[in-house]
């Protein structure tokens, strides 16, 4: 098929992104994980109903937890200090936004992750034989994600 275009559409690749919004100012992340939201389907059949099946609406939405990896670097501990201001069940709540981003830094698809707080923070394994970068990661909970393409 010589001479033919090529479609110039093109899914985007999921190794350049951004996240902004955490305490300490932005931070590089290595993975994302997590970044999903449903709606739990409520079923429902009225006594009379002349059909034996029920019929199913949506009901409360949920989201997960969100978990994010990076290197472990000299004097960083921003997660550290960020997950340990829970005191007595408060903290600060921050809106994190995830970009996904095309070839130039624009942003093309954008994640924001709304009240968002940490719940856990994971050091790196150590092991004496590894030639491995020391990674940790830290579990985000939030209470409502919106998704833009802008």
């Amino acid at each position: 098929m010589a001479g033919e275009t090529q479609n110039s559409t093109w899914p985007l690749p999921k190794f350049y992104f951004s996240v902004t919004g955490l305490p300490g100012g932005p931070v590089s992340f290595q993975e994302v994980t997590g970044l999903e939201t449903e709606v739990t389907p409520i079923e429902y059949r009225h006594g009379d109903s002349p059909s034996f099946y029920p019929i199913k609406m949506p009901g409360l939405g949920k989201v997960g937890n969100v978990t994010m990896r990076k290197g472990i670097f000299v004097n960083d501990a921003a997660l550290w200090n960020w997950f340990n201001q829970i005191k007595m069940n408060t903290i600060a709540r921050v809106t994190v936004v995830v970009n996904l981003l095309d070839e130039t830094g624009a942003p093309k698809m954008v994640w924001t992750l709304n009240n968002a707080f940490p719940i856990k923070v994971t050091g790196t394994d150590l092991k004496s034989e590894g030639n491995e970068v020391a990674v940790e990661s830290v579990d985000i909970a939030f209470e409502t994600m919106t998704i833009s393409a802008p």
